[in-house]
């Protein structure tokens, strides 16, 4: 794991907008797993300016979401579909053809998963996957207690992550969806890179146990530590339960200095 340590959230998502932008300046069809929720906004303003200012093409990019509420529709205001057309799909020019996500009905949905996951590999398989976390370590819809190695299936969400999204449907927890459809852990760790970002400190102890604690299914996100190639991107106060946060700091300012010399 490469540990990441930004002063502010706005930092936190210009950094991980850097990384995607690099990667698809060195290929144009870049393969790109989506998360949704509140810490990826930022990044994703951060791409549409580059898109907007810079030029960045998403022409030939692929993208593959994480997951997807069941029982809404996908024009729902709350729904993931309508979350990514707010915030990216409408402001840069991937085509419509190249953007999968999950349905969000419960109709036929073993059908649906093997060929989303047909689909990525299709694709080539996922370039880098972006990833949020919940308070209880979840990463997409995989809750406590999923297996390190599932595939997208329909899941059943937990108490606290109803809690947590009762918010966007009126502050009522019954309102939320009770399950939806997600990638599993053992999809989003075949993804070339995966991409963690986490803000503040109520992500903290998350943070903590996914990257210094065991590696157990109560912690979906700590299995990242087994993955070669995660980059885990938080500000201070998300960073703020780890004991090791000199050393990461160290790592990452020679990472740069080493960068600088090679420029």
């Amino acid at each position: 794991m490469e540990i990441v340590i930004q002063p502010t959230y706005a930092r936190l998502a210009e950094v991980a907008a850097e990384i995607i932008r690099d990667a698809l300046l060195k290929k144009p069809n870049l393969v790109l797993g989506l998360a949704t929720g509140s810490t990826p906004i930022g990044v994703y303003e951060a791409l549409v300016e580059m898109h907007k200012t810079d030029g960045l093409d998403f022409s030939g990019v692929t993208t593959f979401n994480l997951d997807e509420y069941v029982g809404i529709p996908s024009d729902h205001p709350y729904s993931y579909h309508t979350f990514m057309e707010t915030h990216l799909f409408s402001l840069i020019n991937i085509p419509p053809e190249n953007r999968h996500i999950p349905q969000s009905t419960a109709v036929g949905h073993v059908g649906f998963c093997e060929r989303y996951e047909a689909a990525i590999v299709a694709a080539g398989g996922i370039d880098i996957q972006v990833l949020g976390i919940g308070k209880d370590g979840h990463i997409g819809f995989n809750e406590p207690s999923s297996s390190l190695g599932s595939r997208t299936r329909i899941k059943t969400l937990a108490r606290s992550t109803l809690e947590a999204n009762a918010p966007h449907f009126g502050g009522t927890i019954d309102a939320v969806p009770k399950m939806a459809i997600t990638m599993g852990v053992g999809t989003i760790m075949e993804a070339n890179q995966c991409l963690l970002l986490a803000s503040g400190e109520s992500k903290a102890a998350a943070i903590a146990n996914a990257v210094e604690g065991p590696i157990t299914a109560e912690v979906p996100a700590s299995v990242l530590q087994m993955h070669p190639q995660t980059v885990v991107v938080i500000d201070e106060a998300a960073a703020s339960q780890l004991k090791r946060i000199d050393y990461y700091k160290e790592v990452y300012a020679n990472k740069l200095e080493l960068l600088d010399q090679e420029i």
